[in-house]
């Protein structure tokens, strides 16, 4: 069975200037693209989502004091309610799927991912359910706490389950050069050249925006592993990428 990571930014989902607002109607306009793939394939998916507004702008309020129980109990309240909106989308659309918190599942050292327990998940895949997993705070070795974000968590499983295809869908067409074009290919190398160019976000965002996503997504390349960062915010672009269609931004190994 190949596999499919697709992560669906925070941008897509809420109102990223807002506290708290998921954007239901095209919350299930990708449940509904998903349904339409997973009825006529037999691959399997891991759908990760980003935090958006349920999550950035409590993280920059306990970023500022410093992590303590109760900060964390609040984001990953925060984010928890965003994953019940998602995963009762994808149900309504006929989709077999379940949660898996980050908080509960992994551990960091300095921000990086050293343990994630997989069992569950392989255990779903197996039973045709989709894992359905989000940005959240994790316990930290070093830092106490830190914030894991959809990016790191799609980088990390690719390289250790072997994945087929991974997407990573934002509200613009792909990686937009200094002129506002997207740019069809990413390497390592040409990276180097370019990110200079490529901004974070202008909103409230605690994980580096598109910089921050293509830097993780060049370290999957660095491995001879391929993504691609597209608009998951147009309709049937979602459905595009899980068919295998040239889409976005293709970050690439060579």
């Amino acid at each position: 069975m190949s596999l499919i990571i697709l992560k669906i930014g925070g941008s897509v989902i809420t109102e990223k200037g807002s506290v708290s607002k998921a954007r239901k109607d095209e919350i299930d306009r990708i449940s509904r693209e998903i349904a339409s793939f997973e009825a006529e394939t037999d691959s399997g998916l891991i759908l990760v989502h980003g935090a958006g507004s349920f999550g950035h702008p409590q993280a920059m309020k306990y970023l500022n004091n410093g992590f303590n129980a109760q900060g964390v109990y609040l984001i990953h309240k925060s984010v928890k309610v965003l994953n019940s909106v998602v995963l009762d989308s994808l149900a309504d659309a006929g989709i077999p799927a379940l949660p898996v918190h980050p908080l509960s599942s992994c551990l960091l050292e300095n921000g990086k991912i050293v343990d994630f327990e997989l069992g569950q998940i392989k255990l779903m895949l197996g039973r045709g359910i989709v894992p359905v997993l989000h940005g959240d705070m994790v316990m930290d070795s070093k830092l106490g706490a830190a914030v894991l974000s959809g990016d790191r968590l799609i980088s990390h499983l690719a390289s250790i389950m072997n994945a087929s295809r991974i997407g990573a869908g934002s509200d613009v067409d792909g990686v937009l050069d200094n002129r506002g074009a997207v740019i069809k290919k990413i390497t390592p190398l040409s990276f180097v050249d370019m990110k200079k160019n490529i901004q974070g976000s202008t909103m409230t965002d605690v994980t580096g925006g598109m910089l921050g996503k293509v830097s993780e997504l060049i370290e999957l390349a660095k491995k001879g592993i391929d993504s691609r960062i597209f608009n998951a915010s147009r309709k049937g672009m979602v459905s595009k990428f899980l068919y295998s269609e040239d889409v976005g931004t293709l970050i690439a190994g060579k």
